[in-house]
């Protein structure tokens, strides 16, 4: 029997609002989300993966509070994350002849949530939106925080908007559905909360993280609404990325060099990407002397051992100087000087931004020749 759903609450004043954590939710999804319409009427976007599996469900799960529900189906994966799908999305809504009083509603992973997002916070000059996010990755961490966003040439995420949802509704019989690949993505985003302030979880993930991605519906419950909470308070501080919030990131600055050099899609997952910064990041810390090298030893071993890469594409070649030159086009450089999340050990990360590239550099060549 699946654990009673539970509620964690992101506190921001007058926008806070509840991510539901548990199973069951899509079927009542028009129960959940009473309290936040303003008006009977949504538009619901997703993918055509997602439509297929979970379609019907919430389907049933609106019709049965009496919600009209227009859907529209995207191609699913990142190629999808652009400026033409965007645009193509907001005609289409328009077309229908919204009001400020209607609401969307993301129905899948992280791609889906950024664009719904984005869309939503433009149409009619913003309106509402909820998140049913449908992969681990974004239950635990990109439905939550408001952070929306589209990929350009110039990289990933690189326009957007922070536009906060009404409310997100983490099926947790949504993840039964996803390959072992898409989970490992997202158990790299859960591990992660571990890793940057919380060295208990991270024991209980070495613990308990095998059981997590085989299907352990009470392991799944625990991770993800452990994971929220961690979002939720560093949210609630920290809002739009001024401070603690950046610390999120560990992991990202590598991540989306690779993500940008190989081509985003299905060759590196973000989840991977993800998991081989957090090892880079850690060797980083180790080889300035900051990280304990046991640390860094036992991060690598867990991420390995749980199914996840450790180690950058061997397609990408020994391109350790390209990297660094595409984490210099990243968003969160500040006076030319790329921001990276490094640690003093598990549980210990913190913001660094004078970093010495030549080092940076050594690292990337070291693993790429690994």
């Amino acid at each position: 029997m699946s654990p009673a759903p539970e509620t964690v609450r992101v506190e921001l004043g007058e926008r806070a609002y509840d991510v539901v954590v548990g199973s069951g939710l899509l079927e009542r999804a028009g129960e959940w989300m009473g309290p936040v319409l303003k008006r009977k009427r949504i538009f619901v976007l997703t993918d055509r993966t997602v439509a297929a599996i979970h379609g019907a469900r919430l389907e049933r799960g609106l019709s049965a509070a009496g919600i009209a529900a227009a859907t529209i189906v995207l191609p699913p994966g990142e190629g999808t994350k652009t400026w033409a799908q965007l645009g193509q999305i907001l005609d289409q809504i328009l077309d229908a002849r919204p009001e400020r009083g209607d609401m969307l509603l993301a129905l899948g992973g992280g791609v889906i949530g950024d664009l719904t997002g984005v869309a939503a916070s433009l149409l009619l000059r913003g309106v509402d939106f909820v998140q049913a996010p449908t992969t681990l990755l974004a239950q635990v961490d990109s439905s939550v925080g408001g952070k929306t966003g589209v990929n350009t040439k110039h990289g990933k995420n690189l326009v957007g908007a922070f536009h906060q949802p009404r409310l997100v509704l983490a099926d947790l019989d949504a993840l039964a559905t996803l390959p072992r690949r898409e989970l490992l993505a997202g158990y790299a985003e859960t591990v992660k909360y571990g890793l940057i302030e919380d060295p208990a979880f991270f024991d209980w993930c070495e613990a308990n993280g095998a059981a997590l991605v085989a299907g352990d519906v009470a392991a799944r419950q625990y991770a993800v609404a452990h994971s929220v909470r961690s979002k939720a308070r560093t949210v609630a501080v920290d809002e739009r990325e001024g401070g603690a919030r950046a610390l999120l990131n560990l992991g990202h600055t590598f991540g989306h060099a690779l993500e940008a050099a190989i081509g985003y899609g299905d060759a590196l997952l973000h989840g991977e990407a993800v998991a081989i910064g957090m090892v880079l990041a850690f060797d980083l810390s180790a080889r300035l002397g900051l990280c304990p090298p046991e640390d860094a030893a036992r991060v690598r071993r867990h991420i390995a051992a749980v199914g996840l890469p450790v180690a950058p594409p061997s397609r990408l070649g020994n391109r350790g100087a390209d990297l660094v030159a595409l984490m210099g086009q990243d968003k969160k450089v500040q006076a030319g000087r790329i921001t990276f999340v490094l640690t003093r050990g598990i549980g210990r990360a913190f913001i660094a931004r004078d970093v010495d590239t030549g080092v940076v550099r050594d690292v990337l060549d070291r693993a790429l020749a690994a």
